[in-house]
């Protein structure tokens, strides 16, 4: 049985090894030669060691920890980002610490992370002040926005060309022949929301059209099911509609098949944003921008690295291309000569 007092000296005593060897073996891209490895490999599994992450931490004043701060995840897509950021954290040699958040509580809670000595942020779905984000400028610790930017903040940021995928919606629903064309924003305070919703804007106006009506989803389930009853209540109903979001748009599209008796797309078409897994399932087939959650986190892991790295936090921002990808809840404009499935 393993003694609850086994320390690296044990270890180095038994394997007939320096302390500081023990020390490297177990420290991510530690320099050690493979005989030494595994020397203290056979003795730290003979005597039950395992090393104290903490003790080393208050050592090397490294904690290899980064926080990620979430305020919901009721949306798929983000789910999704939090297993690639944590595997990708991981294979770099770090942990990650998660938090959650609440509405108006996030620059609290941005001040309990930073009690753990983290080495960086990543927030998604959630902002944080420009005060408390100088505050972690000052005291070094990067921190990066994924799915969204504060322009006033000295946050780095990684997003999707939301303007972009605004604009290639409005010319698909417009190249279809839609008249009667409505959205359903997210939250007012959203920048994903306002920029996709400029580029829809944008790309109507390309097209000699204005939105016919508007309404708002606030990204929950519940409030994109209500928009979507007070948008097509009447006769003089959209013939087509741009939900900010794909969690929202499964929504607008159960209530308009459950509860109005529309068909999708022949009665109304319904574009989304995301590009969840669930926007392939055969029941929605869901129209939609694909923002790749891999490329995002890859990029936001990156920039946190780099400034971890160099020790420096500057603001940097980081733009991925938007690509259309088209199935079966819209109609396909004939000009396109696209089928389900296709992208663009």
């Amino acid at each position: 049985m393993a003694k609850m007092s086994v320390t690296s000296a044990d270890v180095a005593r038994l394997a007939r090894v320096s302390q500081s060897a023990v020390s490297r073996t177990f420290s991510p891209g530690g320099s050690v030669s493979p005989k030494t490895r595994e020397r203290v490999l056979a003795a730290a599994h003979e005597l039950g060691y395992r090393p104290n992450a903490i003790a080393r931490a208050m050592i090397s004043g490294r904690s290899r920890l980064v926080a990620l701060l979430v305020a919901y995840l009721d949306n798929h897509f983000y789910p999704l980002v939090l297993e690639l950021l944590a595997r990708e954290l991981q294979e770099r040699g770090y942990q990650v610490l998660l938090f959650m958040t609440g509405p108006g509580d996030q620059d609290t809670v941005v001040q309990a992370m930073l009690q753990f000595q983290v080495e960086g942020i990543i927030m998604a779905s959630a902002t944080l002040s420009s005060s408390l984000a100088s505050e972690c400028v000052n005291t070094g610790t990067p921190v990066v926005l994924l799915n969204r930017y504060v322009p006033s903040s000295p946050a780095s940021s990684v997003v999707c060309d939301n303007i972009e995928g605004g604009r290639q919606l409005a010319h698909f629903l417009a190249d279809g022949g839609h008249r009667k064309i409505a959205f359903i924003a997210g939250q007012e305070d959203s920048s994903t929301s306002r920029d996709r919703e400029a580029g829809f804007y944008k790309g109507l106006a390309e097209r000699g059209q204005t939105l016919y009506r508007r309404a708002i989803g606030g990204y929950t389930f519940e409030g994109a099911a209500e928009a979507a009853r007070r948008l097509f209540k009447g006769k003089d109903r959209p013939d087509a509609v741009f939900v900010a979001n794909d969690h929202m748009a499964f929504a607008v599209m159960d209530v308009l098949r459950g509860e109005l008796k529309l068909r999708v797309p022949e009665d109304v078409s319904v574009v989304g944003y995301d590009d969840v897994p669930e926007a392939g399932w055969g029941a929605y087939a869901l129209t939609t921008i694909a923002q790749s959650a891999t490329d995002m986190v890859r990029a936001a892991v990156d920039i946190l690295m780099e400034q971890i790295a160099q020790q420096e936090v500057q603001r940097r921002s980081t733009i991925l291309p938007a690509r259309l990808v088209v199935r079966g809840s819209a109609r396909v404009p004939k000009a396109w000569a696209a089928t389900p499935g296709a992208e663009r």
